[in-house]
């Protein structure tokens, strides 16, 4: 059972290679770390992390569907979650030791922490000359293509969705393309928005609208187009339109204000599409939903690399919030909760850092070195350790 578990971690948590620019390094070796040496663990608030935790464990233990299937979780994760079902924590001291008990710190590396949030954006029931855009329902023909799995015959291997067609399937049509008209009468409407914002609520995949009237509608990923997703902050740093050290959210949405047609071009570019529905089960109070289909909690969520780890895995990260914030120390117990495609690594990781435009300050400025550290269930660790911690 050992060597089992521990060839599934080198084959599935070490995985050989990760995406990083235009080619690919490898993933260092997962090695262990006491807490003592994480620092400000004492200090950090693991209540709160343990809440986030028991959010991921009720979704594990009831097999709820990801709305993006990362790495299953191990049989050592999912023991552990029935465990923190079970325990009577009810104050930090209590979470601590529950965390301290039951995993292993492994140090992942150091790497690029950004941040996402949830917008909170205006927006209308129907168009008109201001709310231009629409945020589209899922369409019916828009199959999901499971990782690792043959692709139909006519769809390329870099896409993760397909057309299903009277002749059987082909790729899913571009950004451009459906902004075109190519989904014809099954281009769904939800909300209206202005272009801009509808851009970003489609990089951050979910917001809340608040409608003329003064309703507040949640709006929740449902799917994408498969297409690879293209950040148009590169693309500017790379024709010269802006300094790669000031690209950040804000200053996007500042360039592609002041140049309508330039920016419409190259948000364009990105072919990458998302679909939404609206989400009534959510309370004000609750986050979006995450790809692991659980609520997101503020400074508690991390989307990770969804090929490289579970959804529930508590992690560490070592860093500061950007300096347009203040540039703080950033050390906090994260829980592994969603991903995103440009998540790729390892030691990579996406901070949630909640709803609104406070938020989004936070989030927008955010690319920052940051150590990672993951705990494993202590099983977990101790076959990785007796395997080697790479295959």
């Amino acid at each position: 059972m050992a060597a089992r578990a521990a060839a599934a971690l080198a084959a599935g948590l070490l995985g050989a290679t990760l995406l990083s620019g235009a080619g690919r390094a490898a993933d260092a070796p997962l090695t262990p770390v006491a807490y003592a040496a994480l620092d400000g663990w004492a200090a950090d608030d693991h209540l709160a992390a343990f809440d986030a935790f028991l959010l991921s464990c009720r979704a594990i233990i009831d097999r709820l569907p990801p709305l993006r299937p990362a790495l299953p979780p191990s049989q050592a994760l999912q023991a552990t979650c029935r465990a923190a079902l079970d325990a009577p924590v009810e104050d930090d001291a209590a979470a601590r030791r529950f965390f301290e008990e039951r995993f292993t710190p492994m140090r992942a590396g150091r790497g690029i922490l950004t941040g996402y949030y949830e917008p909170e954006v205006d927006g209308r029931a129907a168009p008109d000359a201001i709310y231009d855009t629409p945020l589209l329902a899922r369409p019916d023909d828009l199959v999901d293509l499971a990782d690792g799995a043959a692709r139909p015959e006519g769809v390329p291997d870099a896409l993760t969705a397909a057309r299903k067609t009277a002749e059987g399937h082909a790729p899913y049509p571009t950004r451009a393309e459906i902004e075109d008209g190519a989904l014809g009468a099954r281009a769904k409407p939800l909300v209206w928005l202005t272009r801009i914002d509808a851009f970003f609520v489609h990089v951050q995949g979910s917001t809340r609208v608040r409608l003329a009237d003064g309703r507040i509608v949640r709006i929740a990923y449902d799917g994408r187009n498969g297409r690879p997703f293209t950040p148009i902050g590169r693309l500017l740093v790379q024709r010269g339109e802006m300094a790669k050290d000031v690209a950040s959210m804000q200053a996007l949405r500042a360039w592609l204000g002041a140049r309508p047609a330039e920016g419409r071009a190259i948000m364009r570019e990105n072919a990458s599409y998302i679909f939404f529905r609206i989400d009534e089960s959510l309370t004000p109070d609750d986050g979006p939903r995450g790809a692991q289909a659980v609520p997101l909690k503020a400074g508690r969520s991390l989307a990770v690399d969804r090929t490289r780890w579970s959804y529930g895995l508590p992690v560490w990260i070592e860093g500061r919030l950007p300096s347009t914030v203040g540039g703080a120390a950033l050390k906090r117990l994260v829980i592994a909760q969603d991903t995103g495609s440009a998540i790729l690594g390892q030691a990579r990781g996406d901070y949630f850092a909640g709803s609104g435009d406070e938020a989004g300050k936070v989030a927008g400025g955010m690319r920052e070195q940051t150590d990672f550290v993951v705990l494993l269930p202590k099983a977990d660790a101790a076959a990785l350790r007796e395997a080697g911690s790479r295959p």
